[in-house]
């Protein structure tokens, strides 16, 4: 990945992504070329014992102007390898901005811009995460999130900044030809709900 310029201990490289260096400790903030969308990395501290590396900081979103004040916290299993679950997304007045991680295998995360007023209307961004790279994703409100397992038996973990509500629950379909996601493999399973979505027909949040 080309550098394109360094100013202010931030790295500016192509393919939309602005790379900010942390200080020894903190987390590492990749922005994607989804506006409001960014991968965080940690930096661990290892020693004989192992490692150790912070998940999350109020201080350091906030330091990176991401408002961000998870209110619910949920996890998901997988069985099998190749499971696509979303593109799940919620409207008002239950907006939600959340915060991924894998805990255990591995899945290919996607954050889907299916904003009104956005210049990357339907434009995707996707990163693999792992518990050995202890990558997260981070989606802003009115953004749809959805994934897909790389290995057998995976978990995840994601915070939220509203609450689940069943009523303001949407979602965009997984195959839509107007986003044309790459998924990595051949679907496995996924649910009657996300293979229903409505295919979309404008612009939906």
């Amino acid at each position: 990945m080309a550098v394109a310029r360094l100013d202010q201990g931030r790295v500016h490289v192509g393919a939309g992504l602005s790379l900010a260096f942390p200080e020894p400790g903190k987390m590492r903030f990749i922005q994607t070329k989804i506006e409001g969308a960014w991968v965080i990395e940690p930096t661990p501290h290892e020693d004989d014992r192992g490692h150790f590396f912070r998940a999350w900081c109020s201080k350091e979103f906030s330091d990176h102007g991401i408002p961000f004040q998870p209110v619910q916290a949920n996890m998901g299993f997988s069985i099998r390898k190749g499971t696509v679950r979303g593109m799940h997304f919620q409207v008002e007045p239950a907006l939600e901005a959340k915060l991924v991680r894998c805990t255990r295998g591995a899945m290919f995360d996607v954050v889907l811009d299916v904003r009104t007023d956005s210049a990357t209307y339907g434009k995707w961004h996707a990163v693999e995460l792992t518990p050995e790279n202890g990558r997260m994703l981070f989606l802003p409100e009115r953004c749809a999130h959805g994934y897909q397992t790389l290995e057998d038996h995976t978990e995840m973990h994601y915070m939220t900044s509203q609450f689940y509500g069943p009523d303001d629950a949407r979602g965009a379909r997984f195959d839509d030809p107007a986003f044309d996601i790459r998924w990595p493999l051949p679907v496995s399973v996924i649910s009657e709900q996300d293979l229903n979505w409505p295919l979309s027909t404008g612009r939906q949040a």
